[in-house]
């Protein structure tokens, strides 16, 4: 077979399992989400940890893990919305922020927000 094609069907093969290997990715970040999901809302609903307006997690009050369970959250949410914001031919900050306005839309009420000027309040 042609130097040429070999090379080209080794690309090939190469770009389709860096496909694959980010959608399993994806996959186990969002499962880390899912299962830390249930400590974040008792962090909020304690006052804890509040949503931010670039749709990250801060801590508002550094109760028991608050710090950690943030900075794992926002990693991880950070991996998705680079990940958005690729397919999309977007920013991962403007993702952020319109996932920003989401979360806020979602919220429990008594939830830490930050609005777009940067002030906090509970919903």
């Amino acid at each position: 077979m042609n130097t040429m094609i070999r090379f080209f069907l080794l690309l090939a093969a190469l770009s389709v399992a860096v496909v694959s290997v980010q959608a399993q990715d994806l996959a186990t970040v969002r499962a880390r989400m899912e299962q830390r999901l249930p400590k974040i809302d008792a962090l909020k609903a304690q006052g804890a940890l509040g949503e931010n307006n670039r749709g990250l997690l801060e801590v508002r009050e550094n109760q028991g893990d608050a710090g950690s369970v943030s900075s794992e959250e926002n990693t991880d949410r950070n991996v998705v919305y680079a990940a958005i914001a690729k397919q999309t031919g977007s920013s991962p900050s403007a993702v952020g922020a319109a996932r920003a306005k989401q979360i806020a839309a979602n919220s429990a009420s008594g939830v830490w927000l930050q609005r777009e000027s940067g002030e906090w309040h509970k919903k």
